[in-house]
């Protein structure tokens, strides 16, 4: 790490153990240049990664202050305890049940998996595809069918080279978005009766994949900060034969939880052990806060076990449906699995993408993404302070788009997402995401789609609806 970031995470962790309040000052950057023998410069790069995180806040020609919306992790959610014993799965029909709404029109869509389409660039993209297709050699069409088209490949092997993950683009498999990728994974890697293990709360979609394949889940106890819990996982990999693992290190859906670089080593270094193979699901890795892309548990593996997967819907260009995988030794079966399935990927949305990468466009409006998602997440937590009942816990993500809210207890979360679907707002109650519906009076909603005039109602709307169930 650099002295920033260790200085930062020194002031962070002061923060959270509430050694500084909300509303306290932090030293001078003066002050910390002297005390701590660290440049100014450093001690400004510090406070501007604390300020990304939004844990302070600059006030003028005054210094920085501990946040008073996000400066205490005093009524951060609790760890869950999963039960210690594979399920079989059975979640599809009220995932279907209960997401169905999201796709209407008239409904502020808080529960959907996927942010505002009005943050990203499709118009600039959707001109790429004419002139990107003109320019295609047709032979490629057959001779990269299956892998993906190589322009697009070479272009996401040199991010992860840039971003200091060293990969062979031949390992590099294009797929029809990241669920593709996933399922595909999990296929190489498992029949029908072996047992995955998944995060507690877990994405829904990789129940329902579970579900599909007839696979059963078991449940690692997952820090709505720090994610995986390494020790829970040690002990689910002790007393169960676990044939893979779906995690999610980076911003985890639906908790928004980041591992630790030193957490990720670990887990890949503990996996390794076990000659079990990681499917990391890293859709969200590029929506960080901070100043740079925290690293994939792909960085830290040397036995090719780490299967990444990721895709451009929730960066870049949703509803394009291409992703893909890094599947390591296991890019051959892959491949064979699409060969077998879907075969190809579209290739004038792989081409578009292809001549648009280079041009420098995509980070910048990456930049313009996290900001605009930072600033909603300030504002729903805003909102749930203002209008959420007593005792509501909520997650404070570092990237993303989703808070994870843990409600008193006697609140039903899935009888709340009723009423509030009586008034046209969707939710995610947190009965979908566990093999056995707990989180019973838990939620996730999605700050992605804040530019909706009607968000800040609905934020209101459903604090009232979860406050009236404790005095019905």
């Amino acid at each position: 790490m650099k002295r920033y970031e260790q200085y930062a995470d020194e002031i962070a962790d002061l923060i959270r153990t509430q050694v500084l309040r909300a509303g306290d000052r932090l030293p001078s950057v003066r002050q910390a240049s002297t005390s701590r023998k660290i440049s100014p410069s450093t001690v400004f790069e510090a406070y501007y990664l604390l300020e990304a995180r939004g844990l302070i806040q600059a006030r003028p020609r005054s210094g920085y202050y501990v946040n008073a919306q996000r400066g205490t992790s005093a009524n951060e959610p609790a760890t869950a305890q999963p039960v210690a014993q594979s399920t079989h799965v059975e979640i599809s029909d009220l995932v279907f049940q209960v997401l169905g709404s999201t796709r209407q029109a008239d409904v502020v869509p808080l529960g959907s998996a996927f942010p505002s389409p009005e943050l990203f660039p499709l118009d600039k993209l959707a001109r790429g595809l004419s002139p990107a297709m003109r320019r295609l050699d047709p032979q490629a069409i057959v001779q990269e069918l299956t892998e993906g088209s190589e322009r697009l490949r070479r272009q996401i092997g040199l991010r992860y080279v840039v971003e200091g993950t060293g990969i062979d683009t031949r390992e590099i498999v294009i797929t029809n978005g990241a669920m593709e990728a996933l399922n595909l994974c999990l296929q190489a890697v498992t029949r029908p009766g072996d047992v995955v293990a998944v995060e507690s709360p877990c994405f829904y979609a990789a129940l329902q994949a579970l579900e599909r394949l007839q696979l059963k889940a078991v449940e690692v106890a997952t820090h709505p900060r720090h994610g995986i819990d390494l020790d829970s996982l040690a002990q689910v990999l002790r007393q169960h034969p676990v044939r893979a693992c779906w995690f999610m290190p980076n911003f985890q859906n639906p908790l928004g939880s980041l591992m630790p670089e030193e957490n990720k080593r670990a887990l890949v270094e503990l996996l390794a052990r076990h000659e079990v193979p990681l499917i990391e699901d890293d859709v969200y890795g590029e929506l960080y806060f901070g100043l740079r892309r925290p690293p994939p548990c792909k960085a830290f593996d040397r036995q090719g076990l780490v299967m990444h997967c990721s895709s451009f819907s929730k960066c870049l260009a949703p509803g394009w449906r291409v992703g893909w995988v890094a599947a390591g030794r296991f890019a051959q079966p892959v491949q064979r699995l699409k060969l077998m399935t879907t075969l190809a990927t579209a290739v004038p949305t792989q081409e578009a993408l292809a001549d648009y990468l280079p041009q420098g466009g995509y980070d910048r409006h990456l930049r313009q993404l996290r900001q605009a998602l930072s600033d909603a997440q300030a504002r729903a937590l805003r909102g749930i302070a203002r209008h959420f009942p007593n005792g509501t816990r909520v997650t404070r993500p570092e990237g993303g788009y989703f808070l994870w809210v843990e409600l008193p207890a006697q609140v039903d979360a899935l009888q709340l997402h009723r009423l509030a679907l009586s008034q046209n707002i969707s939710l995610a109650p947190g009965h979908l995401f566990s093999a056995d519906k707990r989180f019973a009076n838990c939620l996730r909603l999605n700050y992605g789609q804040a530019s909706d005039t009607r968000f800040d109602d609905a934020i209101c709307t459903i604090g009232r609806l979860a406050s009236a169930q404790l005095v019905a």
